[in-house]
């Protein structure tokens, strides 16, 4: 087991993860507030933009391939290097679903 810090950028918060456990595990062990919901990789209420270093997430189903390149489910995210972390970032597929109120694959509502 190797153990890894994880800073938490414009916050002034980081923790030390083991290379077996998952960011948000020990947020919350530490009193941490990482927003999270569904705790399988579905939702991405608990997303970061990783600034640097690696994780691995073989289970973060919500991001595409790519997306898990500079994105984090602290939920499913587990550190393979010290990391820098900014809470809070979607991918830019999620941000354009934000910004237009859902996805756009959904047919407007009726007025």
């Amino acid at each position: 087991m190797t153990e890894y810090t994880v800073e938490f950028v414009g916050t002034g918060e980081t923790i030390t993860c083991s290379d077996t456990q998952t960011i948000l595990s020990r947020c919350l062990e530490e009193g941490i507030a990482q927003e999270y919901s569904c705790r399988v990789g579905m939702c991405l209420a608990c997303s970061a933009e990783i600034l640097e270093g690696e994780v691995t997430q073989p289970a973060a189903r919500g991001l595409t391939e790519e997306e898990a390149e500079n994105y984090a489910l602290t939920c499913m995210a587990r550190p393979q290097s010290d990391l820098r972390l900014e809470r809070g970032k979607y991918p830019p597929s999620i941000e354009a679903d934000l910004e237009t109120g859902g996805s756009s694959d959904t047919a407007p509502a009726d007025d």
